[in-house]
């Protein structure tokens, strides 16, 4: 049996139906309805922790739930790109880290995006190659992370500093930390070219498993309770101004996903291959699967607690501009829905309005 790690704040009886029900909620202002919606075009990571939207796709949740709303798609490869796209206006939405998420709302002055749940905690590491057994191992070799400023870039440069470490955006210092797309590291890891990388799961299971290399650092370890943001759901402000009944039934879909993977955890591994091989023509080893789903918890909780420290993370990483969060969370919607199905409200931290 493959141990999925969920940590829902949703109940499982009567909640689909609830919510397919239509939960009215005024929580994020009044629809366009001069502007009609036909599309919901949604951008996610081909990566285990994205395996709510994996789960939702291939499962027809969203479909489901949006009704006469088509749902398109992009994947992407690590935050930053998503936002670029988000912010041109080429996506609606888009399952992503919490640092790109934070950067896109500082650097907007607040005015560009909203966190509207969570996704996913957990799942990611530093990884490395034999002959690297501790931190003092690292001094002159190559790491990857999967783009310069996404979550696991920032983990990579915070914890290196911490060591005595100094990197640089270029690429230069004590370590040379180089943002490179996950296949890719994979594949440089093989040649020999990469010491290693901090990636979310499944790159960190396929480095192990695949590949031979082993955990140096479990980014859980560096949390109180293991519990870190991975995956968030973040949605474009002036869709979610717009258009707040469309996302009000992108949630449904996204918290049918969430307990949807909660309920069948020996199906689970298979339908997120599925979705992987539809868009990389690739699947996963069973052990890498599951090695994978035993390091991720589910939730639609945001774990907003944790952002005023991710902000001080990017901040020592040189990522990001110094700059407020107040207001980059809106959990009003989800909160509606969970009301609804008898569930308690997750927390916006102070951040932004979760009241339902």
């Amino acid at each position: 049996m493959n141990t999925i790690r969920t940590a829902t704040t949703i109940t499982t009886l009567g909640l689909v139906a609830a919510m397919m029900a239509g939960c009215a909620s005024a929580a994020a202002g009044t629809p366009d309805t001069a502007d009609e919606v036909t599309e919901l075009r949604l951008g996610y990571f081909a990566n285990v922790t994205h395996a709510p939207a994996l789960v939702g796709l291939q499962e027809g949740l969203f479909e489901d739930a949006l009704g006469d709303v088509d749902v398109t798609t992009s994947v992407f490869n690590a935050g930053p790109a998503a936002i670029e796209a988000l912010t041109a206006g080429a996506i609606d939405a888009t399952y992503i880290g919490p640092n790109p998420s934070i950067n896109t709302f500082i650097q907007s002055g607040g005015a560009s995006a909203r966190i509207v749940a969570g996704a996913a905690t957990g799942g990611a590491a530093l990884v490395v190659a034999d002959g690297i057994d501790s931190p003092d191992d690292l001094a002159g070799t190559t790491l990857a992370s999967p783009q310069l400023g996404n979550t696991q870039d920032v983990a990579l440069r915070v914890w290196l500093a911490d060591q005595g470490y100094e990197t640089d955006t270029s690429g230069g210092g004590d370590v040379a930390v180089t943002p490179t797309e996950n296949a890719q590291t994979l594949t440089l890891f093989q040649d020999g070219q990469l010491d290693g990388a901090w990636v979310p799961e499944p790159w960190v299971s396929r480095l192990v498993i695949d590949e031979g290399a082993h955990v140096l650092v479990d980014e859980a370890e560096l949390w109180p309770d293991g519990e870190f943001p991975t995956t968030v759901l973040l949605v474009r402000a002036e869709f979610l101004e717009q258009h707040p009944d469309v996302v009000e039934q992108l949630l449904e879909g996204h918290v049918a996903a969430v307990q949807w993977i909660a309920d069948h955890p020996d199906e689970t591994p298979a339908v997120i291959n599925a979705a992987l091989e539809a868009e990389t023509g690739k699947t996963l080893s069973d052990a890498v699967i599951q090695r994978a789903l035993e390091h991720v918890t589910f939730s639609a909780d945001p774990h907003a607690d944790t952002f005023e420290t991710l902000v001080a993370n990017g901040l020592e990483a040189g990522t990001q501009k110094d700059g407020s969060i107040d207001g980059l969370f809106d959990l009003r919607l989800l909160n509606g829905l969970l009301a609804a199905s008898g569930a308690e409200p997750v927390s916006a931290a102070g951040l932004g309005e979760d009241s339902p």
